[in-house]
């Protein structure tokens, strides 16, 4: 059984890398190796954004160059979670110029990724600035890739919700058709607090809420409803202490009017699921003339 923290962004981008510089054949790059001594010339490569982000990632792809066996060093020039415009330098890679070019795309396939989800985390939380809501992130990971794009969310000023199915037991719609309806959740419930386990149920209607909230779970999911739903049950709710967090379609044009709605939290698949990778580009301000070779 592998020993892997999977929780830990750098162990888990090492073993990503790892696959993907095999995936690639990074070191059987064949217009690398026709640069020959040309291959060899130290490079200054400036990383740039083309396009305004929130940076995330740097350290984490930069490992791209420490697992293959050409010196490059990556400095980061800004501070991970930092917002920066079009064109202002995020870090610079100074070494062989082969070997840069061996990993160059893969570490700006993970550092696209990364910003892109740091960005879009980033618009959400200023959306609904002044409510007080959590933008919270899901289980809707790439697969393998969880630690990095839950660390992503995290500098775009996010909160990560449960990491896996061990941390908090979420009773979702097909758990609770499993047991026949929301009526016979008493028990399973009863199961989960004997076990010290957090416990979170989702709920789609007011009339599932009601009976939900007696059974004082730890968090309620608000699946689907809208404005007006959202604002009933959270009048219904108060005073329980139970975190609501509303999901279910939720947009850069829709999640303010849900944050007004008094909710907790605003869970996004999209931040993980569907999102744009930023465009980030590397520059060569140094090459060296032919009269210097």
């Amino acid at each position: 059984m592998c020993s892997l923290d999977w929780t830990d962004p750098f162990a888990v981008a090492e073993l990503l890398i790892r696959n993907a510089l095999i995936e690639d054949e990074a070191l059987g790059d064949m217009a690398s190796q026709a640069l020959q001594e040309h291959g060899d010339l130290p490079v200054v490569c400036d990383v740039n954004p083309r396009e305004n982000l929130v940076v995330a990632g740097v350290d984490l792809a930069a490992l791209v160059f420490s697992m293959l066996p050409g010196e490059v060093q990556v400095e980061r020039m800004v501070e991970e979670g930092q917002s920066v415009t079009a064109g202002e330098r995020i870090a610079e890679i100074r070494g062989p110029a082969g070997y840069i070019l061996r990993g160059e795309r893969i570490f700006l396939n993970i550092l696209g990724r990364l910003c892109g989800i740091a960005s879009t985390a980033s618009e959400l939380v200023r959306a609904c600035a002044g409510s007080g809501v959590e933008i919270l992130d899901t289980r809707k990971t790439t697969p393998g890739m969880r630690a990095l794009e839950k660390y992503a969310v995290r500098m775009g000023g996010g909160v990560n919700h449960r990491f896996s199915l061990a941390d908090l037991a979420m009773l979702k719609d097909n758990h609770i058709a499993a047991v026949g309806g929301v009526g016979n959740l008493l028990p399973v419930v009863g199961r989960l607090r004997d076990a010290g386990v957090p416990v979170e149920i989702e709920v789609d209607s007011l009339e599932q809420l009601k009976a939900v909230v007696p059974l004082m779970p730890d968090r309620i999911l608000l699946d689907n409803m809208s404005f007006e739903h959202l604002r009933k049950a959270v009048l219904f709710a108060r005073g329980t202490g139970i975190y609501l967090e509303a999901s279910g379609g939720i947009t850069l044009e829709t999640v303010r009017a849900v944050a007004e709605t008094g909710v907790d939290g605003i869970s996004v698949g999209m931040l993980t699921h569907s999102v744009k990778s930023s465009d980030v580009g590397l520059d060569w301000h140094y090459k060296f003339s032919e009269e210097s070779v």
